[in-house]
């Protein structure tokens, strides 16, 4: 009865209990005729502050037949003319037809669920915020529903930016956004900058049409703005709609922060494009993708192509081959025109997102501290030139613009001795070096016998783990066997799409060894995955 939720969200959960009891009563007796049985529904939809048309429902021997007047969501997979009346919803309430009926035409304000796998994600309680938006019918709209969730910084007063991390395409990543929102990393480079982190999850079902959401231009654009604005209203920063976007996306989420950036080249900060570009000219044997175009003021938004070393680079006919063509293509026509771009090729991956996060994350450091507004509703700062390097696409050494004797517009464009540095070992081997420990952990503190801590990711580096120590001594160090198939382990785990795992990991232990009446002093050690540690910080 996940259908029951959606009311539940309107009109509170006695109206969708109520609304549960009454399709479950039915489907039980098969929907014997009852004079309650109208005013019953009717006072039900009410209160969930649903209109219907009360002359709309009708029933017959053994059977009830309710239609209800209000706009439905025929899903993508289901053909339009399935069902002759598109305004109206015919639900058979009997155990043969009741399922069929809920599936081929669920009303939008009535029996709603989300469909499976998006309908299981983590909870959205301050300082995380949610909005969810239903599927369209109308052209140009947005034809998956989509769920956004928002973290804001806890104490921030206003926010100077967002950062966007974007899922790719098909069922596996496109659920793995519903997680993006929780990641302790990501999370640091927002709260350095004061910006509010952003995780859409589109619904898109397996193998339909990826061009769908991630060409901006097919109403995701325009969803992903409704989502800021409501997203504003609901944590409390109407400001949220009107910051600037640095944008990081996987596959077709690259295509479609690249997207944006063609669009909106005035709002971006800067874009992280893994494994995925936009597309400049038309393809003949695609002809969904559209091609956008490449405005002058898109030359100023920093742009980094990433990609793993066997999606085409090294290997031309494997699955995934053409992603280096399409990026190479991408990087020639921007740069050709002296765009402020760049590529960096992973040597140990093919379309997973590997260890990228630790280039892209100071790489967006960088870019947010140098063009972010200085003050509220200020315009974005052109990226300085005074300290740019210069690296030819496919190499591994990169050197200071005054130095390089090729031609500048081949070679990819880096906004300082620092980034290049981090770039030259990330091409090498991803081991990017991090020479500082992470920040130690807070509010540790004991209920019995569980240690309960919070803790923030290491910026450079995030967070690999904690030792928890009891009276002076290591005790266990969490996760007991670190794993991650896509890179360096992490405390949250990570899935293919650079996103957290679910459930999201508890930050506690259970000494499940501490005697009843025994008296112990714990502390909590954070560690980074350069295998760097803070200083204890111990249990009150």
């Amino acid at each position: 009865m996940k259908q029951v939720e959606r009311m539940e969200d309107k009109g509170g959960v006695k109206a969708g209990r109520r609304f549960r009891e009454l399709i479950v009563g039915a489907w039980k007796s098969r929907c014997p005729v009852s004079d309650g049985w109208e005013d019953s529904l009717e006072r039900t939809f009410a209160s969930a502050g649903i209109a219907r048309d009360r002359r709309a429902t009708s029933c017959l021997p053994g059977v009830c037949h309710l239609y209800v007047n209000t706009e439905i969501y025929l899903p993508p997979r289901i053909p339009a003319g399935t069902l002759p009346m598109m305004n109206t919803l015919t639900g058979c309430l009997t155990p043969a037809c009741l399922g069929l009926a809920l599936f081929l035409a669920e009303p939008r304000a009535v029996v709603h669920a989300q469909p499976a796998p998006y309908d299981v994600f983590p909870a959205a309680e301050s300082p995380y915020y949610r909005v969810r938006y239903e599927p369209s019918r109308k052209p140009g709209e947005l034809v998956y529903g989509v769920n956004f969730t928002l973290w804001v910084p806890p104490g921030v007063k206003t926010l100077r930016g967002v950062v966007v991390h974007q899922h790719g395409c098909g069922e596996g990543s496109c659920k793995s956004g519903l997680t993006g929102a929780y990641d302790l990393h990501w999370q640091a480079l927002a709260r350095k900058h004061d910006c509010a982190l952003l995780a859409p999850a589109y619904e898109q079902p397996e193998k339909a049409d990826c061009q769908m959401w991630c060409d901006p231009r097919n109403g995701s654009a325009a969803a992903f703005q409704k989502g800021l604005h409501d997203l504003g209203v609901k944590s409390g920063h109407p400001e949220l709609d009107q910051v600037p976007w640095a944008l990081w996306g996987h596959s077709g989420g690259g295509h479609w922060a690249g997207g944006m950036v063609l669009l909106f080249p005035d709002r971006v900060a800067a874009a992280w494009l893994r494994s995925g570009v936009p597309q400049l000219k038309p393809i003949a044997d695609r002809p969904t993708i559209k091609a956008h175009a490449l405005p002058d003021a898109a030359l100023g938004v920093p742009i980094l192509c990433n990609l793993g070393a066997r999606e085409g680079v090294l290997n031309k006919n494997d699955r995934f081959s053409g992603v280096w063509p399409a990026n190479e293509t991408f990087f020639e026509a921007v740069r050709s025109r002296g765009g402020l771009i760049a590529v960096a090729i992973d040597p140990l991956t093919s379309h997973e997102c590997g260890n990228q996060r630790y280039l892209a994350i100071p790489w967006l450091d960088a870019c947010l501290a140098a063009r972010l507004p200085r003050t509220a509703g200020g315009r974005l700062r052109a990226m300085p030139a005074n300290d740019v390097w210069l690296a030819e696409p496919t190499g591994s050494k990169a050197v200071a613009a005054s130095q390089f004797s090729g031609d500048p517009l081949k070679a990819g464009w880096l906004p300082s001795a620092a980034i290049a540095a981090a770039w030259m070992q990330y091409v090498k081997d991803t081991a990017v070096a991090d020479l500082t420990p992470p920040p130690a952990p807070r509010n540790v503190h004991l209920e019995g016998s569980i240690i309960h801590w919070e803790s923030d990711a290491d910026l450079e580096s995030g967070l690999a783990g904690f030792i928890i120590e009891r009276d002076g001594r290591a005790l266990v160090t969490l996760p007991e066997k670190p794993r991650n198939p896509f890179g360096r382990p992490v405390y949250q785990n990570l899935q293919y799409s650079d996103t957290p795992t679910q459930p999201i990991v508890p930050m506690q232990y259970t000494d499940a060894a501490a005697k009843p009446g025994e008296t112990h002093a714990y502390a909590v050690i954070a560690i980074n995955t350069a295998g760097l540690r803070s200083r204890p910080a111990n249990a009150r």
